[in-house]
């Protein structure tokens, strides 16, 4: 069903080079939290944990820096960037200032090829969410919006959106997958996805943004009470 990205680990489908290997490994211990912000990358730990040589490691851990995951200081090292309210709400910020273009430019042009795959992936996220199977709906989630964003057909919007996409990725932990969660969620992504369908620009980025802002709220709220305790 999917497309991978063209930054995200792993590439097109097939085999994998050992430095997407790395790379996708540490992407997944990254967002899951396994590697919690902070964290120094030491090549030799890391490459016992991946059971890997030092070489692909460090290109992984190149890849991961271009996505704004992993901060690399020449002779000082690498650590997992700091999660902070500030980073999130530039995130979202730059999330809002390009994704409201696309999801506009998609509305203009979106054809019933563009909104199946939208749905499949949809059905899937929900499917996937109501499982628990954490992994699998986030890459389904990413499949939606990115569909939609495809569909506006601009060679570089989707390549901007996605560092500021996988850094927004790590801060999901504010959403709480409940049976009320997942419906409002979905909710909100039909809501896109209909007036993208309705050649609505002015509808799709509303949707959109309500859809952003409640996500950024959730989580703002969630960081702040862990701040407090």
């Amino acid at each position: 069903m999917t497309r991978r990205l063209e930054l995200t680990p792993g590439g097109p489908t097939g085999r994998r080079t050992l430095a997407e290997e790395a790379a996708a490994e540490l992407h997944e211990l990254i967002l899951s939290g396994e590697l919690p912000s902070g964290t120094a990358l030491r090549l030799e730990e890391l490459a016992k944990r991946l059971d890997m040589s030092q070489m692909p490691i460090r290109e992984g851990l190149r890849r991961m820096a271009a996505l704004g995951l992993v901060e690399i200081v020449p002779h000082k090292g690498a650590w997992v960037r700091e999660l902070s309210v500030e980073d999130l709400r530039d995130t979202h910020q730059t999330r809002l200032a390009l994704e409201s273009l696309a999801v506009r430019a998609a509305a203009t042009r979106f054809t019933e090829a563009d909104a199946n795959a939208a749905r499949t992936a949809l059905a899937e996220h929900v499917r996937l969410s109501k499982l628990g199977d954490n992994i699998a709906s986030r890459q389904a989630h990413t499949e939606f919006h990115f569909a939609i964003y495809r569909a506006g057909g601009s060679r570089w919007l989707p390549r901007a959106i996605e560092p500021v996409w996988q850094n927004s990725e790590r801060y999901r932990f504010g959403s709480r997958r409940t049976k009320a969660r997942i419906e409002q969620t979905r909710r909100e992504h039909q809501a896109i996805l209909d007036a993208c369908v309705a050649h609505d620009e002015a509808g799709a980025e509303l949707a959109l943004r309500d859809h952003l802002e409640g996500a950024m709220k959730r989580i703002t709220e969630t960081m702040e009470r862990r701040t407090a305790r």
